[in-house]
């Protein structure tokens, strides 16, 4: 895949472009009234399972980062499990915006401004190429999934329903 790169870089892209590794942009125009993953789905007309969304949950102690298809819901449980904590609930948009240092709709889960545990869905890791936020909402990264687990040090589980 080629490496292209953004006009106006995110910390996504600056962190990308660190670590060597290749993506691609997929802009697209967002519509503040549509669902994010799914509206970037049908914009860049990519299946849906190639899409993932970052979410932040919190553990009681901590935040932590799921990442699974737009197209999936996250299962919690799932996710506790991985992480090994007892449970896990979704973190506060808030917080989630303090701690990633990008917008809800637009997080990216590369170049946060603190590196969290991160969970990928297993199912990422059977396409051949995955689209994640770029760190706005309309600005999505094409990447390999090997690519997604080294930069992220993520973990892959079963975490999609």
């Amino acid at each position: 895949m080629a490496k292209k790169h953004a006009s106006s870089g995110t910390p996504a892209t600056v962190a990308l472009d660190r670590a060597g590794v290749a993506y691609e942009v997929r802009a697209y125009h967002h519509d503040p009234a549509a669902s994010f993953g799914l509206e970037a789905a049908e914009a860049l007309g990519v299946d849906p399972a190639r899409v993932l969304k970052t979410l932040l949950v919190d553990t009681g102690s901590g935040l932590a980062v799921g990442i699974v298809p737009v197209d999936r819901q996250l299962d919690l449980k799932a996710l506790a499990h991985a992480l090994g904590v007892k449970r896990v609930v979704m973190a506060d948009p808030a917080a989630a915006e303090r701690s990633s240092g990008y917008v809800v709709g637009g997080i990216s889960p590369v170049g946060q401004k603190r590196a969290l545990p991160t969970v990928l869905d297993q199912s990422a890791v059977e396409q051949s190429t995955v689209l994640v936020s770029g760190g706005r909402r309309g600005f999505d990264l094409e990447l390999a999934p090997a690519d997604l687990v080294a930069v992220t040090r993520a973990v892959t589980a079963p975490i999609a329903r």
